[in-house]
């Protein structure tokens, strides 16, 4: 990740907006934050880690973050942060939360969002996940990226599981982590191997052999089914026709049993055809003339009672006619005379503005006057601020010829204080030197002390020990020869007659040997191996002890000549600093003077900065007098000419009076004008509003009354129309009765009747054909059936025996049916079940595999020997530097529990626990680890540049120490890396090219400048 640029508003100490330009730093690639303590310069890299993580190191959420995060006077806080990702990419952070305004102690939640650069254009994510983008999570990102203050210890510190998570989240271990991968392979193979054994315990009765009898019994089957089928086709015929026989001499008699029922219901069908008939008749000719005649009484009937009702509104609508006429005639004397009332409400109307206008020009006659006493006053104090300007200026003038360069002091100044350095560090580096001598002369003496040759004196231990190693073997095999014959003179004392020997098993013991007490001899053969061992073990101690010795003498010496060359290289540096000083103003050898002229030039650049500042805030009064100058002029300007506008409106509106005449009006109040003004107003409406009504009235109720007399008069002819068309009416009757010579009571009868007739003749038609059919079909039948004959107990014989034929047939055929799917299944289970097989034996082989990975991955122990073989190389990095800061003196290791230890050179390269560290030791060491870190996630991010920001470490070491870290740090511009320091020791200030400085101002908060 390299940063772009951060910008601050509200948080801790940065009151007001500041913004940091990252890019400007990193192009220097070492760069630092420097300030006093509580300035706010941790801040900046707190602010980093919250716009990205939402998490600061100092606060959590149970903190009340964000309230103790704003700062105390702001109502708002806002964190920006650019950053370019490992990939590349651009992307963009933004935190921002508020303050209640109606609560000072609540602060809102923060809102967070994220954006990536496209296109020229900032478009935002749709989600605010720092760890996919940047690809680590918070807490390997403050121990790989930005290392905040008080955290820098804490890799070093880690315990082995969290140490182990933390190598698989930044080099992607998890890939080597296969236990769950290999467990659900083996769960699922171990799940699929108990279902096939399952399965295949379902196919225990399927075999070879049982399907070969079953083909056996089919065949038997099938023969016995194809004899009973040949019985039952010949009886199936003799069945079948006398089936059809009987089936015949049964419809016959049902039919003509039909035919004595219809013959029964033949003369009601007859008289019903007589009845529809004449029905008919009459229906068709006077249905149409009854309907009629009915219908015009009705019709006639209700246009009378019509007419009535619309004689009663056509009085009504004329009375109201009336009225309305007499109304208008009232109001016509007052409507004529309206225009000339209107002009009068107009004048009315313009003499009101014209008192109101003439109150207000009073107003602004007295605003003028109590503002042109405004403006003298303001430019009579302008005059007072301009003789202070200018009396402040002309003492900064006299001051400047006092003041010396600020550059030749700032270069000067580092000069002494770069030679004050460097004559110390000799004088350091000179007791460093005469200490490593001191040293040698020590290991020297302590080899005399041990009489060896440091050349030979590995081959003269070696052949002493050869010559113990002879003399132990001649001991020992003594020692053996003793012992067998203390253990056979055991065995003899221990023989009797009759008891079988435990050597050779012989009941008989004629001729016993007899041996000598050995015990006392064997003794003292022990005891002068033991005296051999004593000795070797104390020449191999010799051998230790000087070899360490020398190992130390070796170290040292390597150090005594890396003190003499520091030594040299500090005096050449001495030699070329004092050619540097150029300066002729100053003498390199009276530090003093210069520090009294630069005190003075000091103490005159402090007096001119502050006329400055008072100069500065008189011009800023002045400015402001003279704005204020500038807007009392423009509102005088303003009030003359409103006043000389509405001083225009009074003539204006005078002109435009019809009737009314202003004098008569001038002296009055705008109460009274306004009282007469609406009490006119209000009559002229009234007016106007009562004749345009009764106008419209009369124009809508003329027409109603014409169209109500219209109706009045067709309701009449239409009365008259019908009376006529019931004299038509009847006529026709009275001829149609006379040619059916009938009478009216006689037809009306009939037609009471209310035959369907369309229903009546389709049911007679209908019971003539069915009448008809069934005469001719028994005649049909008695034809065909005249030469046969029916027996019952013959039939009852054949068709029993049918049924028991068709019985046997479909049980022999459903037997055959039965075997023939049995063989078919069995034959089809047979293929499953080698199928199943074959797969078994495959799943099992698989099993022994898996079983095998199982017991490989367990515990992820796997994973665990991946991260030492990583934190191996890790520490390997890690001492490169480690030994150089040291001198040599440590070095970093990891145990067999893969936990760090130091290794000594100084106390015989012994180990030690990393807690023994002083605070010096532990920042050099955790240096060179975060260095290391860095490194490999750098290089396993495949990025071209990586960035490291560090909080803490550098006020626990001394110049010396200092110099090699900042060496350190330097050389890191070979590796493109970008290296940020925060820190308040001020040497490193004046050794890195390009700074913050953070100042904090009690009034605006924490400032930032570039140095």
């Amino acid at each position: 990740m390299i940063p772009i640029q951060l910008t601050l508003e509200g948080i801790y100490s940065y009151q007001e907006r500041q913004k940091i330009d990252f890019e400007h730093l990193t192009e220097a690639v070492l760069f630092g934050i420097f300030g006093a303590v509580g300035s706010g310069k941790s801040s900046i890299l707190e602010a980093i880690s919250f716009a990205l993580y939402g998490e600061t190191e100092r606060l959590n959420a149970k903190d009340r973050r964000a309230y103790n995060m704003m700062n105390l006077k702001s109502n708002r806080s806002y964190i920006e942060f650019d950053f370019i990702n490992s990939e590349n990419k651009k992307y963009r952070a933004t935190r921002e939360f508020k303050r209640n305004s109606k609560n000072f102690e609540d602060v809102k939640t923060p809102s967070v969002t994220f954006y990536e650069w496209k296109n020229e254009n900032w478009i935002p994510l749709d989600h605010s996940n720092a760890e996919q983008i940047v690809g680590l999570s918070y807490a390997n990102f403050k121990r790989t990226i930005i290392i905040p203050q008080g955290q820098f210890k804490e890799f070093l510190e880690l315990g082995a599981a969290d140490r182990t998570n933390m190598m698989k989240e930044i080099f992607g271990l998890q890939r080597y982590d296969l236990q769950n991968n290999v467990s659900l392979i083996n769960a699922k193979t171990r799940s699929e191997l108990d279902q096939l054994e399952g399965q295949l315990k379902g196919f225990e009765e399927i075999y070879e052999e049982r399907i070969s009898s079953m083909k056996e019994n089919l065949a038997l089957e099938q023969k016995k089914f194809e004899e009973i089928l040949k019985n039952f086709r010949e009886t199936e015929n003799i069945y079948s026709r006398l089936k059809s026989l009987k089936e015949d001499f049964e419809v016959m008699e049902e039919k003509k049993a039909h035919f004595q029922k219809l013959s029964e219901q033949k003369e009601h069908v007859d008289i019903l055809e007589i009845k529809t008939e004449r029905y008919d008749r009459i229906s068709r000719i006077f249905k149409p003339l009854f309907s009629e005649k009915n219908k015009l009484a009705k019709e006639i009937e209700a246009q009378i009672r019509l007419r009535e009702q619309q004689l009663i509104i056509v009085k009504a609508t004329e009375l109201q006619f009336e009225n309305l006429k007499n109304r208008l005639a009232a109001i016509q004397p007052q409507y004529e005379v309206l225009h000339q009332s209107k002009m009068q409400e107009i004048d009315l109307g313009l003499i009101l503005q014209m008192i109101k206008v003439s109150e207000e020009i009073k107003i602004l006659k007295d605003r003028t006057e109590n503002g042109s006493q405004k403006v003298k006053e303001v430019e009579d104090f302008l005059k007072k601020i301009q003789e202070n300007i200018d009396t402040l200026s002309k003492k900064s003038e006299q001051l400047k010829p006092g003041k010396i360069d600020p550059g030749l002091l700032m270069n000067v100044g580092n000069w002494f204080l770069e030679h004050k350095k460097l004559n110390e560090n000799l004088n350091s580096q000179n007791k460093k030197t005469d200490a490593k001598k001191n040293e040698m002369v020590a290991i020297s003496e302590e080899l005399e002390l041990l009489k060896i040759n440091s050349e030979t004196f590995k081959d003269d231990f070696r052949i002493q020990i050869q010559e113990l190693e002879n003399q132990k073997k001649l001991l020992s095999d003594k020692r053996n020869q003793l012992e067998v014959q203390q253990k056979l003179s055991h065995f003899a004392s221990e023989l009797h007659e009759g008891e079988a020997c435990p050597l050779c098993g012989a009941l008989e013991h004629p001729n016993m040997v007899e041996y000598h007490d050995v015990t006392s001899e064997l003794h003292e053969i022990r005891q002068q191996i033991d005296q051999l061992d004593l000795r070797k073990e104390h020449i191999q101690r010799q051998i230790s002890e000087a070899e360490k010795i020398l190992e130390r003498k070796k170290i040292f010496e390597a150090q005594h000549k890396y003190e003499e060359e520091q030594l040299k290289q500090i005096q050449i540096e001495i030699e070329n600093h004092l050619k540097n000083f150029i300066w002729k103003e100053f003498n390199a050898n009276d530090e003093t003077d210069f520090q009294q002229k630069r005190q003075h030039s000091f103490t005159i650049e402090k007096q001119i900065e502050e006329l400055n500042v008072q100069i500065a805030a008189e011009q800023k009064n002045l400015e402001k007098e003279r704005s204020n100058l500038d807007s009392y002029n423009k509102a005088l300007e303003k009030f003359r000419l409103e006043e000389a506008k509405k001083e225009e409106q009074i003539k204006t509106n005078e002109a435009n009076l019809k009737i009314l005449e202003w004098k008569n009006y001038a002296e009055k109040s705008v109460l009274e004008i306004e009282e007469i003004f609406n009490k006119l107003s209000e009559s002229n409406r009234e007016t106007e509003q009562n004749y345009q009504q009764l106008i419209k009235e009369e124009k809508e109720i003329s027409p109603k009354l014409a169209e109500q007399k219209a109706i009045f008069s067709q309701l009449e002819k239409r009365i008259s129309e019908l009376e006529k068309e019931i004299t038509d009416n009847k006529l026709l009757i009275e001829k149609a009765l006379a040619e059916q010579q009938s009478d009216e009571q006689k037809v009306l009868g009939i037609l009471e009747e209310e035959i369907d007739v369309q229903e009546a003749k389709d049911l007679i038609q209908e019971f003539k054909i069915k009448f008809q059919t069934l005469k001719n079909s028994i005649s049909e039948l008695e034809q065909k059936l005249k030469d046969f004959t029916f027996d019952r107990e013959e039939f009852s014989a054949v068709e029993s025996l049918f049924a028991s034929l068709e019985t046997e047939v479909k049980t022999a055929n459903d037997t055959v049916v039965k075997i023939t799917s049995e063989i078919e299944r069995l034959e089809e289970e047979f293929k499953k079940k080698e199928d199943l097989l074959k797969h078994l034996s495959q799943l099992q082989k698989r099993a022994e595999n898996l079983k095998t990975m199982t017991n490989l991955f367990k515990g992820a122990g796997f994973v665990q020997y991946v991260s030492s073989i990583y934190l191996r190389q890790l520490c390997d990095h890690a001492n490169v530097r480690f030994h150089r800061m040291t001198r040599n003196q440590l070095s970093l290791q990891l145990n067999d529990n893969n936990e760090f230890e130091i290794i000594d050179y100084l106390n015989e390269g012994r180990s030690r626990s990393v807690k023994t560290l002083s605070g010096g030791q532990a920042f050099q060491v955790s240096l060179s680890l975060a260095l290391a870190l860095a490194e490999s996630v750098q290089s396993n991010a495949k990025a071209e540049k990586n960035f490291f920001f560090i909080d803490e470490g550098f006020g626990t070491q001394d110049m010396e120490s200092v110099n090699i870290v900042f060496e350190t740090l330097v050389n890191l511009q070979k590796e493109n890396r970008i290296v940020g320091i925060i820190s308040h020791v001020e040497e490193l200030k004046e050794k890195i090219p390009v700074s913050l400085n953070i100042i904090k101002d009690e009034e605006k908060g924490s400032q930032i400048e570039i140095i």
